[in-house]
């Protein structure tokens, strides 16, 4: 516990209200640093920065599977099997980072034809942050799954800030291109990233029998095929809108997209904390239902609150973080809030599900991950009809979601 004393105030704060709060001071830096981008930058610039975002956010939701595996199997074990779970962790992550890097690197020259981008050097620089990535991943998964919120908060920050004041320097002083400068900041951010590095203090450390090593594989086959899902829904549409769009309207576009995924990172901070509550209390043979409703409670408000804000003054907010450059896109700016909110409140029945070890909820996600990129790849003439295809999809996916959760705890009434 954290106790502030603010003159005659005291102020006890526990570890996970320390988290929510640095999450969302993260999540406000991230939001500052995209901003700044996109004013140094204006829009055709900027659609390339953009894309970098997007290949970071996807970078993340990979290695979110590795993060969520770690965290609910940390929770799981005791002793020195969490020791012996984290290097064999550690070991899987830097092999898969290590491929994945590669292949971006070896590849870079066909995403800059495919992304009608200045250059091919961002997307080298940015390969070789990959495996650096995927291990920081684990050492966040670990402290996830012990519930050390406050090293964990502080991975999140250590990120935030260098990426923030590096890259913004980066631009303002080096007389490179800006592509590759945003790229080598990332790079360079992953490293504070790092710390605190958890140590694997004992030599000697007792085996993983292959009964936990198969329930891990089912857990990280399942998580990864959701968080694939994720990439899909989060960033697609502005890789499908970079490729079909000229840099103008993609620049105007990102900007919009990252305004209204706003409500989506609301709903991330929630979360981060209702997974490992779940897995505690299932493990405990508790009820897990009523910490389900209060993050799923807490979500709505937010995300209902974000959407009307869009609704209501979007000149002004556009105005405000982007500027005049971007006001075009200012009209549809509630309807891509609306979408987000959507996905984000389908998004916390998923991983409900997910830390009961429920996976039909992922395979329905996945399907409407899917659907939506094909209806944005066959109508695309407007951004307007990209926005409104990504509602109609993401409303279907929140239905089925609670049918689903209706139609489980219904069976679990007939059972009792």
């Amino acid at each position: 516990m954290i106790t502030l004393k603010l003159h005659t105030f005291r102020i006890n704060l526990q570890p996970s209200q320390v988290f929510m709060l640095s999450a969302l001071i993260v999540n406000i830096g991230n939001y500052l640093y995209n901003l700044a981008l996109g004013r140094l930058l204006g829009p055709e610039a900027f659609a390339d920065a953009a894309i970098l975002i997007t290949f970071l956010l996807i970078l993340s939701f990979m290695a979110m599977t590795l993060q969520l595996s770690v965290a609910k199997f940390t929770g799981s074990f005791d002793g020195g099997k969490k020791d012996a779970f984290l290097n064999y962790s550690r070991k899987w992550s830097l092999v898969i980072g290590v491929i994945v890097g590669i292949l971006i690197f070896l590849l870079a020259t066909e995403l800059q034809g495919w992304f009608n981008t200045e250059s091919a050097g961002m997307f080298r620089i940015f390969g070789m942050g990959v495996p650096i990535y995927f291990l920081m991943s684990v050492n966040r998964g670990y402290f996830q799954g012990e519930q050390e919120f406050i090293k964990l908060s502080i991975t999140y920050q250590g990120e935030m800030l260098s990426r923030l004041f590096l890259t913004l320097a980066f631009i303002l002083i080096l007389p490179f291109q800006s592509s590759e400068l945003v790229s080598l900041g990332i790079l360079i951010s992953l490293i504070p990233g790092m710390l605190p590095f958890k140590k694997v203090k004992s030599r000697i450390l007792p085996a993983i029998n292959k009964e936990e090593i198969s329930h891990l594989k089912k857990f990280v086959i399942v998580t990864a095929f959701y968080e694939l899902t994720q990439i899909i829904i989060n960033n697609g549409d502005i890789l499908l809108v970079k490729h079909f769009f000229d840099a103008h309207a993609a620049g105007l576009y990102s900007s919009m997209a990252l305004i209204g995924r706003g409500v989506y990172f609301v709903a991330w901070m929630f979360v981060m904390l209702l997974l490992p509550e779940v897995v505690k209390r299932h493990k405990e043979g508790k009820d897990t239902k009523q910490i389900f409703f209060k993050y799923l409670g807490m979500i709505t408000v937010l995300v209902t609150g974000v959407v009307l804000l869009n609704l209501l003054i979007p000149k002004l907010i556009i105005e405000v973080l982007f500027g005049s450059a971007y006001i075009e896109v200012s009209a549809m700016l509630w309807k891509y809030a609306l979408a987000s909110a959507l996905f984000a409140l389908a998004n916390v029945f998923v991983y409900y599900f997910l830390s009961l070890d429920k996976y039909l909820p992922v395979v329905v996600s996945g399907f409407f991950g899917v659907l939506q990129l094909a209806v944005i790849f066959f109508q695309h003439d407007t951004l307007e009809m990209v926005v409104e295809a990504q509602i109609y999809v993401m409303l279907s996916l929140l239905i089925l979601q609670v049918a689903y959760f209706l139609y489980q705890n219904k069976n679990t009434i007939h059972r009792r």
